[in-house]
């Protein structure tokens, strides 16, 4: 990761907005001569920095929504699996050199400068805001889908049908589970502060204000509730279709003894 201490253009106040666009971003050839950082992807855009995480999220700070629209439009062919509804997180950021990096309650982000470094360093808590946001979406869709199934069996006694539905939705169960601690890996630090230790505080209270590790500690619970639950209703309409299929052997058996039966008996007749 390779960054640069030159300050944005020094506003008192700008504005940060985190889009999550796709499944991904393909940053080939995006690669812009001002280039702030390597890891993510980050280049001045006029008076601003976007700031590009390949797991499908865009960052921009300092842009108007102009700038934003159009470099949004810029970008679209190199978004893969794009998203017709957008999760967006937005926050306002203050300079204020009187200040220490801050985040009071319901205020916007006090920083000392508006360096690279810390609009990194609040991009990646953005970012992984938005994708947790989608995730708590879809994670909570899936508990729709399963709660019917679980309540036929315990109101009615009856085994639940659709054995693919539930394998559709353990599908999309793991694919959240494995953007969390996977490509988003929402509980690590970011990169920028490798060489930037001073900012660990700016990041600990970001990830604070954006419940980042609680947030993602809930959806692995819910997942696996969601694994379990999903585990034991596919065994039962196994356990239900494998009965059936011996019911069906057994009475297979019985007309094959009956035919054999039969046939003794006839040729006793005849005889």
């Amino acid at each position: 990761m390779s960054s640069q201490s030159n300050l944005v253009s020094d506003p008192r106040r700008v504005s940060t907005r985190a889009m999550l666009v796709g499944d991904r971003i393909d940053t080939t050839g995006l690669e812009h001569g001002d280039v702030l950082s390597t890891i993510p992807l980050a280049f001045r855009v006029g008076e601003g920095i976007a700031t590009l995480f390949r797991y499908g999220v865009v960052v921009l700070t300092g842009l108007s929504p102009v700038e934003e629209a159009e470099f949004v439009r810029t970008l679209r062919a190199h978004v893969r699996g794009e998203f017709q509804q957008r999760e967006e997180e937005s926050a306002s950021i203050e300079v204020s050199e009187e200040r220490d990096d801050q985040i009071p309650p319901g205020g916007p982000i006090y920083i000392k400068a508006l360096s690279p470094e810390r609009v990194l360093v609040i991009s990646d808590a953005l970012a992984k805001s938005v994708v947790l946001a989608r995730d708590e979406r879809e994670v909570a869709s899936v508990f729709d889908a399963i709660e019917p199934f679980a309540h036929e069996l315990a109101e009615d006694k009856r085994t639940p049908g659709g054995r693919r539905t539930m394998l559709k939705h353990i599908g999309n169960a793991l694919l959240v589970q494995h953007r969390v601690s996977g490509r988003v890996a929402v509980t690590e630090k970011p990169d920028v502060l490798w060489d930037r230790p001073d900012l660990e505080r700016l990041y600990s209270r970001l990830e604070g204000e954006y419940e980042l590790k609680e947030r993602a500690d809930a959806l692995g619970r819910k997942l696996a509730v969601i694994a379990e639950t999903a585990k034991v209703l596919t065994d039962i309409i196994d356990t239900e279709r494998s009965r059936r299929l011996e019911l069906v052997i057994v009475v297979l058996l019985l007309v094959e003894i009956a035919i054999g039966a039969y046939q003794i008996f006839s040729n006793q007749v005849g005889h």
